[in-house]
């Protein structure tokens, strides 16, 4: 009974990148790159690739989410390349790679911004590759937006999941921040408010506009309280239907969207939050949509416990990948 725990891996020639099994290696060993993937420089010849934002200077509270991509990485080690649940199995359609780190400068937030930007124009969306992306602070979505915005010609349907609306105006004076970069994205044409749906906000806030914004932009804002005892499923298949299948559309996701007690490892905890079931439930639900890329941010590994957080992080980025059906 115990034997076939520890059965061997039957590996099959296939001419897309695999990642590292498990028993051509021990999962606590090898480079540690996402999935155990390959790793090269840039998107050339993949369909999808995943990138680290090593950004955490934007972060209003705890940081340590520049440390987020390499606990990820070390996590992800536990993934194997089907998924029981869906039957997908997207290494038998797609060429995916571990493109490393974006070259960041550490004492410079909007220099970082601009960086990410040129980075995804030059290495990822010049080869028509679809990125996901490993945070890092809220930050870096305002940027890759901008890039997606230039490579596509038109604004994205967006699927966000966060504890927080990130649509400040300022913060501390300042129009960039990891508060603001929704707010930036509708007021440069980056995302169609009306395609736009904000899930799990929740906490406490300076007055009614703070949840009010976004609706009135046209967006729609599910808030935590809205989850509780349910299932999303009703609710994704709102977003399904109000975004449509041919909407470029781009997922979102902050780790504090989930409850603490699930996630303990970000900057600006806020109990009361999602579950993991519910997590896995909006990211599949996407399954449909265009989707053109997506994140996974804040995660903060000094405040994660035995790396649940990451290893949650790992497992949703997963889930993204199998969303994709790249047509190149």
């Amino acid at each position: 009974m115990m034997r076939s725990m520890f059965r061997r891996t039957v590996v099959v020639a296939s001419k897309f990148n695999q990642p590292l099994g498990g028993n051509e290696m021990p999962r606590y060993a090898g480079i540690t790159t996402m999935m155990r993937l390959p790793t090269q420089s840039d998107a050339s010849g993949l369909d999808a690739c995943f990138v680290g934002v090593p950004l955490d200077i934007g972060t209003s509270h705890r940081p340590g989410a520049r440390l987020g991509p390499r606990a990820i990485r070390a996590e992800s080690a536990m993934l194997r390349p089907n998924n029981l649940a869906t039957k997908d199995m997207p290494f038998e359609r797609m060429q995916v790679a571990d493109i490393g780190d974006v070259p960041l400068n550490s004492f410079n937030l909007l220099k970082s911004v601009d960086i990410i930007e040129n980075f995804y124009t030059k290495n990822v969306f010049s080869h028509n590759c679809i990125p996901l992306t490993l945070g890092g602070d809220h930050t870096l979505v305002l940027p890759i937006l901008r890039a997606l915005r230039k490579h596509l010609g038109e604004p994205v349907a967006l699927v966000h999941i966060d504890a927080h609306l990130d649509v400040n105006d300022e913060m501390f004076g300042e129009k960039i921040a990891h508060g603001t970069p929704l707010r930036r994205a509708v007021e440069e044409d980056l995302i169609i408010p009306s395609k736009m749906t904000q899930i799990g906000i929740r906490g406490t806030g300076y007055g009614e506009d703070d949840v009010t914004w976004s609706s009135d932009q046209g967006a729609t804002v599910v808030q935590a309280h809205e989850c509780w005892y349910k299932s999303l499923a009703p609710v994704m298949d709102a977003v399904r239907e109000r975004v449509g299948p041919t909407t470029p559309t781009y997922i979102s996701f902050d780790i504090d969207g989930l409850d603490p007690t699930h996630a303990p490892a970000t900057g600006t905890m806020e109990p009361g939050g999602l579950t993991p079931p519910q997590a896995l439930e909006i990211v599949r639900g996407c399954k449909g949509l265009n989707i053109v890329g997506g994140d996974l941010v804040e995660i903060s590994p000094p405040c994660d416990i035995n790396g649940v957080t990451a290893n949650l992080g790992a497992t949703l980025l997963y889930e993204m990948l199998c969303l994709l059906h790249p047509t190149k």
